[in-house]
């Protein structure tokens, strides 16, 4: 298969699970070979200061621990994400799977809910009571919204059901990265003003009232309360929140911002985020 130009189509990779094994695995690797050299193309550059840094969530230097029994799912994996650059030890069960966690060194874990020996939910629970804010990606067949409420009420930062798309999987924990700025340490409540946000807990409020706000809506403002007082392009927002492979409208930060006036400003008679013509959007710091 020739390696395309721009953007790769990933429609081998699009039912991982519910394929054969070995084909899945053949297609996958594949695929891998045409995204790794984007990557390696693009490379993540950014001038700060003038200077240019290899950004923080590029995949080059990730480690990851992936908590799966399926030994063949598992083995597929950590095939792709290999591929991807990332590097990837594999446990086949949560009680070695919690042991690992605790004595290694990772960026990110992937745990399946339904393991021997130990839950994913008593894994992500754990992990946090001991203060261990590592970002945890859920994979599971478990598809039900109590599955997902708990996972998430127990510690998990994100969940994603089987059978899954591969680039999905790579985008979700690309946006775990970029949320983890703050190095695995128990996250912060950030405020602009009387806005504020908790980024464990994805909650917003505005004084003691809190702001209900979709999980798209709640990745934009944290994205800006991140950069308080500095302007952001309609690109910069869109790289820094929405999948490396968008291929939509850029008017949909547009469409987002209004959505969060609406919800954040209006309501309390402040105006927060800021339009600066022809450059983008800011967030004042005093919450506006």
């Amino acid at each position: 298969m020739a390696c395309p130009t721009s953007r790769p189509s990933f429609s081998l990779a699009t039912t991982l699970v519910a394929a054969p094994a070995r084909r899945a695995t053949k297609d996958l690797a594949r695929g891998s070979r045409c995204v790794s050299r984007r990557f390696i193309a693009r490379q993540y550059a950014f001038k700060v200061q003038g200077r240019v840094r290899l950004d923080y969530y590029s995949q080059f230097s990730v480690k990851l621990l992936l908590i799966e029994d399926d030994v063949k799912i598992a083995a597929s994996v950590k095939r792709g994400l290999e591929g991807e650059g990332f590097t990837v030890d594999v446990v086949f069960d949560g009680v070695d799977g919690l042991h690992q966690a605790r004595e290694g060194t990772y960026d990110a874990l992937i745990v399946d809910l339904m393991l021997p020996g130990m839950s994913g939910f008593k894994i992500c629970g754990t992990l946090r009571e001991e203060g261990d804010w590592t970002p945890i990606l859920v994979l599971t067949a478990k598809e039900g919204e109590y599955d997902q409420t708990e996972a998430l009420d127990t510690g998990a930062d994100d969940y994603l059901t089987k059978p899954f798309s591969f680039p999905v999987l790579v985008s979700r924990l690309r946006a775990l990265l970029r949320r983890s700025a703050n190095g695995g340490s128990a996250p912060a409540t950030l405020a602009a003003g009387d806005l504020r946000i908790e980024p464990a807990a994805r909650r917003a409020f505005r004084g003691d009232t809190e702001v209900e706000l979709t999980a798209r809506q709640f990745d934009v403002l944290e994205f800006l309360v991140r950069r308080a007082g500095e302007v952001q392009s309609k690109s910069q927002i869109l790289d820094g929140v929405w999948e490396y492979d968008f291929d939509g409208d850029p008017n949909i930060v547009e469409v987002y911002i209004r959505r969060l006036r609406k919800a954040i400003d209006e309501p309390f008679d402040r105006r927060a985020i800021e339009t600066v013509r022809g450059a983008g959007y800011r967030l004042a710091t005093d919450g506006g």
